[in-house]
């Protein structure tokens, strides 16, 4: 059996090349869009890719199993769980297997044994898988996002991000009785979940790469409760904010998405008057240099999300998938950039251009200033000034500046009207997240503003903070 292991860091998702070695085939279990990495890996191991498994219908990601299923006639084997609502659509032409709980299929000599396991989706499926060439019990279990490494799926997405009123505590009680089917797993068992830490998919997620049923069922806080009521209590209480993209992949991963290949090419922009047109004509044009570079000169109107691990998720925050995006960066960082945007869908990309080319037109630019703690402060003391506090909500709970008003950098854009009108210092833990809504709010006319260098993680060590 070959079992090799993927990570993305910029959505903190896992997936898996399982192989039977006898049989030169390999199965992808909840692939990425790009699909380049496994191919790679294929060649080198002389394998040929015949299969693409999801665990369900992915929320913070497009899976690749369609266009595994196009390059190389690849079989997606998909749950056919839950009602009518969660049914994959769009199959005709696409060699697929419905899986429902307690279906068996083989690779060579590999078994993979469907295990429904509702809770975090309404068709959340595991597989758990058997080497018949080394033993006749599973070695391990695919679990999506069912278990992972110190949490667990959560249930409510489907309530906070698609709309659905009253699915978060139905999705709560469900989880509860597939952990308790999880809890009559062999110890032994591996556990290979398809996220890692940094996923919005849990609220505690480890960031070690695997664990085991035995050890989870020690040490995972879900696994210690043996009442339903406050298993629920804890599950629901303090999960982060979901993205706005996650209700836009539920949809493209339940229909389908354009292929990769018939995507249109982005073209080169290099005048700075065409950036500003577009500006002007309210397109979306974003920056994608260090906070640091951007807060020292940049153009008029354009929102900084820096190319980094972050960068998908907030581009999923921003970004408005019905309308066209524009880029502004290194050139040699564009092709990676287009894998992380398709990675969550964003596929209207018309325009690139060289930073560096279009900030050498530039008679002027805009800057904002970044200041310490103890300036902030003295600002705080002699002027009139509003803060605002762009942290997830459990971190400003946990401790915030005295007075600050809470808007999450993620929303910011759809609440500007809660601005109030002076000058602000804007800050966020540690001072990156602060930085792009310090663009978001200069592009959107808030010329009066600072942000906290150090974010409040900075003003806790300097200044006596009253909570």
């Amino acid at each position: 059996m070959l079992l090799r292991y993927f990570y993305d860091e910029k959505l903190a998702h896992a997936s898996y090349m399982v192989g039977c070695q006898q049989k030169g085939e390999a199965f992808i279990v909840d692939p990425m869009r790009n699909i380049q990495p496994y191919i790679d890996v294929a060649k080198k191991e002389n394998m040929n890719i015949t299969g693409a498994l999801e665990t369900h219908i992915h929320a913070d990601f497009v899976t690749g199993s369609r266009e595994l299923a196009d390059r190389f006639g690849a079989t997606m084997y998909i749950s056919d769980e839950g009602d009518e609502n969660w049914k994959y659509q769009n199959l005709d032409g696409i060699s697929h297997q419905l899986l429902k709980d307690g279906d068996k299929f083989e690779l060579g000599r590999l078994t993979f044994e469907v295990m429904y396991t509702p809770g975090h989706t309404p068709e959340s499926i595991s597989f758990l898988l058997t080497d018949g060439a080394a033993a006749d019990k599973p070695i391990g279990i695919f679990t999506g996002d069912f278990v992972f490494a110190g949490d667990i799926g959560r249930p409510d997405l489907l309530e906070k991000a698609a709309g659905m009123v009253g699915t978060a505590d139905a999705g709560a009680k469900v989880m509860y009785q597939s952990i308790e089917r999880f809890k009559q797993l062999p110890d032994y068992l591996q556990v290979w979940p398809a996220h890692g830490a940094g996923s919005a998919c849990g609220k505690a997620l480890g960031a070690v790469p695997s664990t085991t049923v035995g050890y989870e069922k020690q040490f995972n806080w879900a696994m210690q409760f043996d009442q339903e009521a406050p298993f629920i209590k804890a599950l629901l209480d303090g999960q982060p904010e979901p993205p706005y993209y996650f209700a836009v992949m539920k949809r493209v991963n339940k229909i389908g998405i354009e292929l990769i290949k018939n995507l249109p090419q982005v073209i080169q922009i290099t005048q700075l008057e065409d950036i500003n047109n577009l500006i002007a004509d309210g397109k979306l044009v974003v920056d994608t240099r260090s906070t640091a570079s951007f807060s020292q000169g940049f153009i008029k109107g354009t929102i900084n999300v820096p190319y980094n691990t972050a960068f998908t998720n907030w581009m999923g925050w921003i970004v408005d998938y019905e309308q066209p995006l524009y880029l502004l960066g290194d050139p040699q960082q564009l092709d990676d950039m287009l894998v992380a945007l398709r990675s969550i869908g964003i596929d209207n990309v018309v325009g690139y251009a060289d930073i560096s080319q279009v900030l050498e037109q530039a008679n002027e630019l805009e800057t904002y200033e970044n200041v310490t703690p103890q300036e902030a402060k003295e600002m705080l003391e002699n002027e009139d000034i509003a803060i605002i506090d762009v942290r997830n909500l459990t971190e400003y709970n946990e401790g915030h500046i005295e007075g600050a008003v809470h808007i999450m950098l993620g929303t910011l854009k759809n609440r500007l009207d809660e601005i109030p009108s002076k000058k602000l210092v804007v800050q966020c833990q540690a001072g990156g997240r602060s930085a792009i809504a310090a663009s978001i709010l200069k592009a959107n006319g808030f010329d009066e503003l600072v942000n906290l260098a150090g974010g409040y993680g900075q003003w806790v060590k300097e200044i006596a903070v009253e909570v």
